[in-house]
């Protein structure tokens, strides 16, 4: 039995589809967030660490170049230094600059590692910082204690020991950056992956929004069409019943399912009835014995009856 006024019953209907709106709206929200999340920690962290290991390849040649120039300056004529130190002092300043690039790297991914909140390979995370770090702290040590000796070569002009010494140089830079280059790589398919988690996220996001806006509709017209018809199916119930009364038949009554406005009036209604019935039966009973004409006159003034009466010549 619906207990509530109809005004409460269409405000009901309202609040739950504004409830129905805003815990769609919530839900998308957070889904959304989730997707930002994880489309910065893309942009933040493996894109820029990406960046940061292509640098230490570009840093690495960079050196080498450097260090092929301060032995082109060497070869020159007594006296042509500045090339030479111009080249040396390059050469010295992108050492740090290698080990910066690797240390940001470094620092990127274990700031993904440690990021409970992003799906991420964090075992194939460790091993790229492992790889990183053996590379600059193992080759990058070996290739400086060569490009020592390389220098002390070039300073004494023992060009024949210093070409020897290149040549294993070069073979531990191609080294350095054969391993640089397969770390790249594999940055780079956690970059892809991190991008298809983005996607994927995001694709989910808008099927999850989808799903839940159609159940939140589909809720919404069902809830309304159950409080709806519960209104008007006792009015087409009370309209079927006038018509009936209106048609001269009074032995029907209408059945009373709710306690709003609509039940109040249709108990108002079959109290209605029960009267006309009575008045109807009072009517039928008089007429055994008295002209019609006379009955219906006390009934539709009734006062008549509660005087004395009224004495006239009848035949």
């Amino acid at each position: 039995m619906f207990r509530n006024s109809i005004r409460q019953k269409i405000v009901g209907i309202a609040a739950g589809l504004i409830i129905l709106a805003v815990i769609t709206s919530l839900l998308s929200m957070v889904m959304a967030g989730q997707v930002g999340h994880l489309l910065d920690e893309l942009t933040n962290r493996y894109i820029p660490a990406y960046g940061h290991l292509a640098r230490v390849n570009i840093r690495a040649l960079e050196r080498s170049l450097a260090m092929r120039r301060m032995m082109m300056a060497k070869m020159q004529a007594p006296g042509e230094d500045s090339g030479y130190e111009s080249a040396r002092k390059a050469f010295e300043e992108i050492e740090p600059l290698i080990k910066r690039e690797a240390d940001a790297a470094r620092t990127l991914i274990d700031a993904i590692i440690a990021d409970p909140s992003t799906p991420s390979d964090n075992a194939a995370l460790g091993r790229l910082d492992d790889r990183i770090d053996n590379a600059v702290n193992d080759l990058l040590m070996r290739l400086n204690a060569e490009n020592k000796t390389l220098l002390e070569q070039i300073d004494a002009k023992d060009f024949a020991a210093a070409r020897a010494t290149t040549l294993r140089a070069d073979g531990l830079r191609d080294d350095f950056n054969t391993r640089i280059e397969g770390i790249r790589s594999d940055m780079l398919a956690q970059v892809a992956s991190a991008a298809a988690k983005v996607m994927s996220a995001q694709q989910r996001a808008i099927i999850i929004s989808g799903v839940v806006t159609a159940i939140a509709a589909i809720l919404g017209f069902v809830f309304a069409m159950l409080v709806g018809s519960g209104i008007t199916r006792p009015v087409m119930r009370l309209l079927e019943s006038t018509r009936e009364v209106e048609a001269g038949r009074l032995d029907g009554a209408i059945t009373i399912t709710t306690q709003d406005e609509i039940g109040q009036l249709s108990a108002a209604f079959n109290r209605m009835i029960e009267t006309l019935r009575h008045n109807q039966r009072i009517r039928e009973t008089f007429g055994r014995y008295i002209n019609p004409r006379i009955a219906e006159g006390l009934l539709e003034q009734p006062a008549i009856a509660a005087t004395e009466g009224q004495r006239r010549v009848a035949s």
